[in-house]
């Protein structure tokens, strides 16, 4: 059975491009009908926080990328958490030292220091490689020690990635590198050999800037006399300039991108395409991404995050009820209202969602162009109140009151026709009337279509706003 398994460090916010890596794992567990295992590598005990692991889990709630097992979930291969693992940590650095493929390093810190000074005094240009100091050392005296990992000397590391093909690392690139602190505290590289042994990984996803750990990662393998997982290595997410995506290129975490609205849907539908493609096709369902997902249609490129491609692919999923359907795109929207100060239910909102599902490009874009249906009076805008609701037009909007007043089927085709009769025997354009109707009725010069605007609101709810604004502009 695939297991394959997304380990954040729980040192901030959830960013995006480890979204792109869980997502791609998720998928790929789904396809196969495999286990998907979140784990949390907080052994970076200085940044690493609870609120951390919290933001973690309630972002891949948020994006539904539910976990088969791990942290609130449980498992056969707990716990989930490195700092509640130690003791898995040592049993196994200690197997590797009675098997002679590790061994204790006394080095102090200042003597490794020092080391490195030599070196730079000679060639300032060089790397230093631990020298293997300790490396042929047969006494145990009671001292501080690290746990390093006896590398080979010659020969080198293959591996065959699903995405970059077989890549080959000479031995020599290597130096016998440290698996365990003297505090039980292991290494990037150990803790996850241990884990991924532990709880029987069978795939490795992860970036491209991970492939330096392949290799020393494989040697631990071999040191354990295990087979290593399969691996895939993914094309890196990069800002517009070609840098490493950070949090000063933009809203890169999770959490903001869900305070601004967008749908969790069209985010992991944006990261799936960003280094995955499926012919021409760029908008998809979860379960369409599910279906046609492979490591084959992967690509090796970088990329570079787009911003306004994302905010286009929300607007997408946004538009489509294929995939977001009237009651989600309500219950989305309606923290959005709710925090505009409008105290409004799911059935209302679902009930006008069809009036702005066109134009909407987030949930909160959504909730801004629905404010007017919602609040009584609507907020008007004052730019657009001085131009539009004034005496000169105030006759026209009283006409235009009697004129839809005795609509009897209240529906878009119906008071277009009525209106439109009216507008014809006067001699009229409906641009002789729109803009004030359009500010009578919303508070603003920009809206949806009067028609669809005059059903949303019902009759009572316009004929009062126009008669309120020709009162006011008279």
């Amino acid at each position: 059975m695939t297991r394959v398994r997304f380990a954040p460090s729980p040192t901030g916010y959830l960013h995006i491009g480890g979204v792109r890596t869980a997502l791609f794992n998720w998928l790929w567990a789904r396809k196969t009908g495999g286990v998907f295992v979140l784990r949390v590598e907080d052994t970076d005990r200085e940044r690493s926080t609870m609120e951390s692991v919290r933001i973690i889990l309630e972002s891949m709630k948020w994006l539904g990328l539910y976990w088969d097992e791990g942290p609130e979930v449980g498992g056969p291969h707990g716990p989930y958490t490195q700092m509640q693992r130690l003791p898995i940590y040592d049993d196994y650095a200690k197997r590797l030292v009675r098997e002679g493929k590790a061994y204790r390093c006394y080095c102090t810190k200042e003597q490794l220091e020092a080391q490195r000074g030599e070196l730079r005094a000679r060639d300032p240009k060089a790397t230093f490689k631990y020298p293997g100091t300790c490396r042929r050392r047969s006494d145990e005296p009671n001292l501080p020690f690290v746990v390093r990992l006896r590398a080979p000397e010659g020969g080198s590391v293959t591996y065959m990635d699903e995405i970059f093909g077989e890549i080959t690392t000479p031995n020599a690139a290597q130096q016998d590198f440290v698996l365990l602190r003297s505090d039980g505290v292991p290494l990037y590289n150990f803790g996850a050999v241990v884990d991924d042994v532990t709880m029987g990984i069978t795939l490795v996803a992860r970036g491209r800037d991970h492939m330096v750990n392949t290799p020393p990662q494989i040697l631990i393998y071999e040191a354990l006399g295990l087979r290593p997982p399969a691996f895939a290595h993914l094309p890196m997410m990069l800002a517009v300039n070609g840098e490493k995506l950070s949090k000063r290129h933009g809203a890169v975490s999770v959490g903001e991108y869900r305070d601004q609205g967008y749908s969790p849907h069209a985010v992991l539908n944006y990261l799936a395409r960003f280094g995955w493609s499926h012919g021409d096709r760029e908008v998809f369902s979860i379960d369409e991404l599910v279906a046609a997902f492979d490591w084959a249609d992967c690509n090796r490129s970088d990329g570079k995050f787009d911003g306004k491609k994302l905010l286009a692919t929300n607007h997408e999923h946004l538009k489509s009820a294929r995939l977001t359907s009237d009651e989600e795109y309500a219950d989305r929207t309606l923290p959005f209202l709710q925090a505009r100060g409008l105290e409004v239910d799911r059935d209302r909102v679902r009930e006008a969602v069809w009036l702005i599902r066109e134009r909407a490009t987030t949930f909160a874009d959504a909730a801004d162009r629905l404010d007017f249906v919602f609040r009584e009076p609507p907020n008007f805008d004052p730019a657009a109140a001085s131009k539009f609701l004034v005496a000169s037009s105030a006759a026209r909007l009283r006409e235009l009151t009697d004129v839809v007043a005795g609509v009897e089927s209240w529906t878009v085709p119906a008071l277009e026709a009525v209106i439109q009769a009216w507008l014809s025997a006067n001699s009229l354009s409906i641009k002789d009337v729109a803009q004030p109707a359009r500010v009578a009725l919303t508070g603003r010069a920009a809206s949806p279509g009067l028609y669809e605007v005059m059903v949303a609101l019902g009759r009572t709810r316009t004929l009062g706003r126009l008669r309120s604004a020709a009162s006011a502009g008279a």
